[in-house]
C-alpha cells in the first residue's frame, strides 16, 4: 500500500474514534471475515491475534514470528477500503521502530500492544517497561509521518486472583501509558464488571477498549458506561463457531 493511502486511513481511524462513543472494530483474521465485517457497515477492522493464530494454525501468545504475522495480515489489509489495526501482542520480541515500520508497510494504521511477554517466560513488562515501549512506538509513528493509533493493553486483571485487588495498580499502569502517548488503553479480562470499568474510564482521559461478544453482550451497556472502543478479541470467532456446529450438526453421520 502506498504511503499516502496509509497515512489517510491512519488519519481515519483516529476521526472515528472522536465520531464514535463507543467505536466497535469487529476483530477479524482472514480476507473472507474483513470483507463480511466491513461489507456489514464497519469503518474500520483490527485483525485479533488470537483469530489469526487459529485460521492459521498456529498458536497464540507469539506463536508465529512478526514476518509471518504480516505476511498474514497483508492480504486481509489490501482486501479492503477501511482503516485496520493488528494486535501485534507484545511486539514479538522487535524494537519499537521495527515494528511501526513492519506494519506501516503493509498498510496496518492501528495497533494492540499488551503487558504479557509471551516470548520471555508470559513475564509482565513492570509499568515504565511498558510505557517506555508505548512511546518508543510513538516517537516511531512521528517519525514515520503516521499517525497509528496506539491501543495499550495491561494484563493485570487477567492475571490478578482478586481482579477488584489491582484496580488502583492497573489505573497508574494506564495512566502511564497514556502520557507515554497511548491513543486509547485497553484493560483486559473486566467487560462483565461495570464497576471496574466505570472506575477505570472515570480514572483515564482517552477511550477505554473493551471486550466485547456480539451476542453476549449489549452495546448500549457499553455506550452508558461510556466504553470509547469495542472489539471482540477470538470471541466473533468463537461465536461463528458455535454457530456453524449447530448448522452442520443435524448433517453429521
Amino acid at each position: 500500500m502506498d504511503f499516502r493511502t496509509t497515512v489517510e486511513r491512519a488519519q481515519r481511524l483516529k476521526q472515528l474514534h472522536a465520531e464514535y462513543q463507543p467505536l466497535v472494530l469487529p476483530t477479524v483474521w482472514d480476507v473472507w471475515s474483513a470483507r463480511a465485517a466491513a461489507g456489514a457497515g464497519f469503518p474500520a477492522l483490527t485483525v485479533g491475534s488470537h483469530p489469526l493464530a487459529e485460521s492459521r494454525g498456529a498458536e497464540d501468545h507469539e506463536g508465529q514470528t512478526f514476518e509471518e504475522v504480516l505476511a498474514a495480515v497483508r492480504p486481509i489489509i489490501a482486501a479492503v477500503d477501511v482503516p485496520v489495526s493488528v494486535d501485534l501482542e507484545a511486539g514479538y520480541g522487535q524494537e519499537p521502530a521495527d515494528l511501526i515500520t513492519g506494519l506501516t508497510e503493509v498498510g496496518g494504521v492501528g495497533l494492540n500492544i499488551e503487558d504479557t511477554v509471551h516470548s520471555d517466560g508470559g513475564r509482565v513488562r513492570g509499568t515504565q517497561e511498558h510505557a517506555n515501549y508505548i512511546a518508543g512506538l510513538r516517537a516511531a509513528a512521528d517519525d514515520a509521518g503516521i499517525p497509528v493509533w496506539v491501543n495499550g493493553r495491561t494484563d493485570l486483571f487477567l492475571h490478578a486472583e482478586e481482579a477488584s485487588g489491582v484496580l488502583d495498580e492497573a489505573i497508574e499502569r494506564l495512566r502511564a501509558m497514556e502520557r507515554a502517548g497511548a491513543d486509547s488503553v485497553y484493560p483486559v479480562a473486566i467487560p462483565d464488571n461495570d464497576d471496574l470499568l466505570a472506575a477505570v474510564i472515570g480514572a483515564i482521559a482517552i477511550p477505554v477498549n473493551s471486550t466485547a461478544h456480539p451476542v453476549k453482550h449489549d452495546l448500549e451497556r457499553f455506550r452508558r458506561l461510556g466504553v470509547g472502543r469495542i472489539t471482540y478479541g477470538p470471541l466473533l470467532q468463537l461465536a461463528m463457531t458455535d454457530a456453524m456446529k449447530d448448522m452442520l450438526g443435524p448433517w453429521a453421520p
